[in-house]
């Protein structure tokens, strides 16, 4: 059991940088194009910023749940080479999030 959670933390944690670099450019993205609606800001939308970075790194950490579950079966090296996919989906889900709430 060690040795698979070592593995999964030796995959995940240098992708968390990935994830929450795709995840600041995005945020920059709107920042810069939508710069007018910023010209005003308060703590309101910086608190708010924050808890959804907070909790966008929370939700990375579920992929450890699948990760471990599916490394203790059958399945272990067809999903070392396809996890990446979890990966994607999650960061496409956590931008698509950020940009349907941020109206």
């Amino acid at each position: 059991m060690r040795d698979i959670i070592s593995e999964s933390i030796r995959y995940w944690e240098p992708r968390r940088i990935v994830y929450n670099l795709v995840l600041a450019l995005v945020v920059l993205y709107v920042a810069a194009t939508h710069w007018s609606s910023f010209s005003a800001l308060t703590w309101h939308p910086i608190a708010g910023l924050i808890c959804m970075a907070a909790a966008a790194n929370v939700l990375y950490c579920t992929a450890y749940v699948v990760d471990l579950f599916v490394q203790m079966s059958n399945f272990q090296k067809v999903w070392k080479r396809y996890r990446w996919v979890v990966l994607a989906a999650g960061t496409i889900l956590a931008v698509t999030v950020f940009l349907a709430t941020r109206d």
